[in-house]
């Protein structure tokens, strides 16, 4: 089976919110919220993959230095194995805005499971909660 290996964070703002996205129509798992992020291309680092994803997506900079390694997922769906390591960040420039028509939330820790996900960002949630 493939492995797929994706970055993801949890961009947490300072009233302790988590931004979640929502997967646009046209894409697998439309409609379900997700934490931002993407795949790790070939030669990059998933911290260089978020940083750049986050350019991408989401029009905001970060750094290496602001991704804290919290946990990761690895789950299993048909056709491939997914990979998943997800970071903290609670700094960066620039303000989120939708670039790639995704719907934007920010949620707090405790609304987190009102917002259906992936299967693989599942786990994350209880972490990220006990954590924050």
């Amino acid at each position: 089976m493939k492995i797929i290996l994706v970055s993801a964070v949890a961009l947490i703002d300072a009233d302790g919110r988590v931004l979640l996205a929502q997967r646009p129509k046209g894409k697998s798992m439309a409609g379900l919220w997700e934490f931002p992020g993407g795949k790790v291309e070939p030669g990059e680092t998933p911290e260089a993959a978020l940083i750049r994803e986050l350019h991408e997506e989401l029009g905001i900079e970060t750094w290496s230095s602001c991704l804290a390694p919290l946990t990761f997922a690895s789950h299993s769906y048909d056709d491939f194995h997914l990979l998943m390591p997800l970071f903290a960040c609670r700094k960066w420039g620039g303000i989120p805005q939708s670039n790639e028509g995704q719907a934007l939330k920010w949620v707090r820790k405790q609304d987190l499971r009102d917002y259906p996900m992936p299967p693989a960002d599942v786990p994350l949630i209880p972490i990220l909660r006990d954590w924050l």
